[in-house]
């Protein structure tokens, strides 16, 4: 699994002009299933986004998660994080989980963040939508359950 996460100050997912997901201060993660992906992944990733550590203590550092500042997660599929444009120009997505697959380790990527007690909203999945957000710092962090990068 992949996922780009950016701290912001709000975020919202609009579906056909109608907001769907919308969070305040907190962090804005576009999740993508790869075909290989097991639970062990999906775990991986959840608690790695919980706990990293990237909004401000009190003295300006990154120290601190989002489960310790109590922000909002607005989760967001995206199967064109496994996109690969080494080829050619225009991305294959081999890698990508097929939607069924993906669709169930997307909700349940939201419901493990849920039992943390934080307040998780989401996209809609397979939906075209808009995301508007502000990202404060900014700060965007790329993870991959592989830990390729």
């Amino acid at each position: 699994m992949r996922a780009v996460v950016q701290r912001v100050a709000d975020a919202r997912v609009t579906v056909d002009g109608r907001i769907c997901g919308r969070i305040e201060e907190g962090l804005l993660v576009y999740l993508g299933v790869a075909a290989q992906d097991e639970e062990r992944d999906l775990r991986y990733l959840a608690d790695k986004v919980v706990n990293l550590r990237i909004f401000p203590d009190s003295k300006d550092k990154m120290n601190l998660s989002v489960l310790d500042t109590g922000g909002g997660v607005l989760v967001v599929s995206q199967f064109t994080l496994y996109g690969d444009a080494r080829l050619g120009r225009r991305p294959s997505y081999t890698a990508a989980a097929e939607p069924e697959k993906a669709r169930s380790f997307y909700e349940n990527f939201a419901e493990r963040i849920r039992g943390y007690g934080l307040q998780v909203e989401t996209g809609r999945f397979a939906a075209r939508m808009d995301v508007r957000y502000t990202n404060v710092g900014p700060v965007t962090i790329l993870l991959d359950s592989s830990k390729l990068f």
